[in-house]
């Protein structure tokens, strides 16, 4: 049996106080985080921020009112339950992951935890026969269900459309600047760079195998050097191109990418099947490379191709060359 499964209460079990306790304890989780989204977004997305204020303000008063009702039914003492202590119930992402999420998806996240909430009291006023506490619990789910239309007046009064262009502009830039343009040099590093090594080791021996670990020597090697590089030549701070880590990561993982996506096909022994694969796979790369710059650089299509398939055959062409001779 897996440790803990079994020390967890079932729903259905639960009596009418460790219900109201269940939903103070996630009234104030849910709180608080809300002010962790608040503060993650306060410096750059100010208005978003007071947002998530306002529905942290609002879960407060939810508490509130739902201690008062426990104290005029069970007294003072609420039972300490909370969601992980009830089997099957819905769990909220570490508060601490608030860190690494875009914009986007923290608006999201919230609008997932209304609707988990919403249901939880609706469940719950079914599992009460007192009237005033069915009566609030039934309150509160038509509240939480009905909270996008709270968010979107919160959104009106501290967000309007300029404000909220604006700040999807900068979350998108953000994006660009701290996962798509070191992804981007990574794969191109990885994909151009290791083309002439592993061409050349594998038409001057003609073995696939020792043409793959020259290959993955040559991939890995790059990605940890280009990650370091990445990581250890700007902090991001004056810069605004955000956490020096995630972008080495970025970097670092898309240049390996780049590089054991035209080695990879050489662990087939049959030497021109394995080279014939490899560079159909050096084409897609190449190409996937320019609609990247298309996409999130606004390169223009053609301009980008034209850049990197003419730098991409000269270096295959040398490798080839060098590795012929």
């Amino acid at each position: 049996m897996i440790p803990g499964i079994a020390s967890r209460r079932r729903f259905s079990d639960l009596t009418e106080q460790e219900v109201l306790a269940l939903a103070i304890s996630s009234e104030e989780d849910d709180a608080r985080i809300y002010r962790q989204y608040a503060e993650r977004l306060r410096k750059d997305y100010a208005a978003s921020a007071k947002v998530f204020d306002g529905m942290a303000e609002e879960e407060d008063e939810h508490r509130r009112r739902l201690i008062e009702r426990h104290r005029e039914r069970f007294g003072e003492v609420i039972p300490l339950i909370r969601r992980e202590h009830v089997a099957g119930f819905y769990a909220r992402k570490p508060v601490w992951l608030a860190e690494n999420l875009p914009l986007d998806t923290i608006r999201a996240e919230a609008e997932a935890m209304e609707r988990d909430a919403g249901r939880f009291y609706t469940m719950a006023a079914q599992r009460t026969s007192d009237a005033a506490t069915r009566k609030l619990l039934g309150d509160l789910a038509a509240a939480e269900l009905g909270h996008e239309t709270r968010a979107q007046e919160l959104a009106e009064k501290h967000l309007d459309e300029d404000t909220r262009s604006e700040e999807d502009r900068a979350a998108h830039r953000q994006f660009i600047l701290t996962w798509v343009q070191p992804g981007l040099a990574g794969l191109m590093d990885g994909s151009v760079s290791t083309l002439a090594p592993i061409f050349a080791t594998a038409f001057a021996t003609q073995d696939t195998w020792t043409t793959f670990l020259v290959g993955a020597a040559a991939s890995v090697g790059a990605g940890i050097s280009m990650g370091f590089t990445e990581a250890a030549h700007d902090d991001g701070v004056l810069s605004g191109r955000g956490s020096p880590i995630k972008r080495g990561l970025a970097s670092g993982i898309m240049t390996t990418v780049g590089g054991m996506g035209h080695a990879l096909p050489y662990l087939i022994p049959e030497f021109w099947t394995a080279t014939t694969i490899a560079m159909i796979v050096v084409f897609v790369e190449l190409w996937a490379i320019a609609w990247i710059q298309n996409r999130f650089m606004e390169t223009p299509f053609l301009r980008a191709a034209l850049q990197v398939v003419l730098g991409g055959a000269l270096v295959f062409a040398a490798g080839a060359l060098i590795g012929g001779g």
